[in-house]
């Protein structure tokens, strides 16, 4: 079947259409998107103005049409902090649905790190063994570790890469103090969510996901995404300190020009970094490695995983396939399960 998911960034609102089914890869099929920072539609009060919800709505309704001319048989449709944190968050989700029939829902923090680890689970095995992940987004920083498909610690805290730009580097380039008492705030709020992950050990795999993470492993000598998803790329703590001071003298446009930076992102690669270089303090890792899937390739493995055991009656017959249970024997099993139900 063809799955569309349309995510509501901090930076961009961006439609995936993937062709799969139960128990197979997903294979992207189209994607649509359009840069839409809805932090500089916000007003005093943190409220999302009109005018910015008359850009999401039209983009919205642009990706679900998109979604049909596609042949797109279902569609997810989720928010994360760009409107979950906002004033008006509600308003804005009755608004779009009103005008595009669409309904968006409205992920929490926890939720974000659930699903990002469990695509990042999917991609590396079971044989990466312990698996943390961190992923930065443009208004929050998730972090969640786990041996199993679901994280046993999951944490978002307020450390986007785009939110951080807006309240704390005004200058372009931001002056050296700017940066310093940046940098020694985002370590302190580091710090604060690593005490929870202290008593489950440390992981024996450590990923990055996120266009941020990306870019900066790029920026230290990773390969281009020309090269393919199955490339192995890492990102080295060393390499990304060493970086961070070049990054912090040039202006946005300067850095526009660096391979795997945006013209978009550009100006919020900074605070990225800082936040990369706390997270990799604060959890001992010396290198982490690159992961091409995140929250969206969580949430469509998720939704085929629904599916499959909404189908398990109506599979093929086949050497492959195992007979369906007993209806009570599944329920046994569910009821036995510590773990069954996922976070959404």
């Amino acid at each position: 079947m063809r799955l569309g998911v349309l995510d509501v960034g901090s930076n961009t609102v961006h439609l995936l259409l993937v062709d799969a089914h139960p128990g197979a890869r997903p294979v992207p099929f189209a994607s649509h998107k359009r840069p839409l920072q809805l932090v500089v539609h916000l007003d005093a009060e943190g409220a999302i103005t009109a005018e910015g919800q008359r850009l999401l709505a039209d983009f919205v309704a642009e990706a679900r049409d998109f979604a049909l001319r596609h042949h797109a048989q279902d569609m997810l449709a989720f928010t994360t902090s760009a409107i979950r944190e906002s004033a008006n968050g509600q308003h804005v989700l009755d608004f779009v649905e009103r005008e595009t029939a669409v309904v968006l829902r409205e992920l929490s923090g926890r939720q974000e790190a659930s699903m990002t680890y469990l695509a990042v689970r999917r991609w590396f095995g079971w044989g990466a063994g312990t698996l943390l992940d961190l992923d930065i987004g443009g208004g929050s920083f998730e972090m969640a570790q786990g041996q199993d498909e679901l994280p046993d610690v999951a944490v978002s805290v307020p450390l986007g890469a785009g939110r951080l730009t807006r309240d704390w580097l005004h200058g372009d380039p931001p002056g050296p103090a700017a940066v310093q008492a940046l940098r020694s705030y985002i370590r302190d709020v580091v710090q604060d969510a690593a005490e929870e992950f202290r008593e489950y050990g440390a992981p024996h795999v450590a990923a990055g996901t996120s266009k941020t993470f990306r870019s900066l492993a790029r920026l230290t000598g990773a390969a281009p995404s020309a090269a393919g998803p199955y490339v192995r790329r890492r990102l080295r703590r060393a390499d990304l300190t060493a970086m961070i001071p070049r990054l912090a003298g040039m202006t946005a446009a300067q850095r526009a020009e660096l391979d795997g930076v945006s013209a978009l992102r550009a100006p919020q690669v900074l605070a990225g970094a800082l936040v990369a270089e706390a997270a990799m303090e604060a959890f001992s890792i010396k290198s982490l490695r690159i992961c091409p899937w995140a929250l969206r390739e969580g949430l469509i493995l998720q939704r085929f995983d629904t599916l499959h055991f909404e189908t398990a009656g109506r599979l093929p017959a086949g050497p492959h396939i195992l007979p369906p249970e007993p209806a009570g024997a599944l329920v046994l099993a569910a009821a036995g399960e510590p773990n069954g139900s996922a976070p959404l």
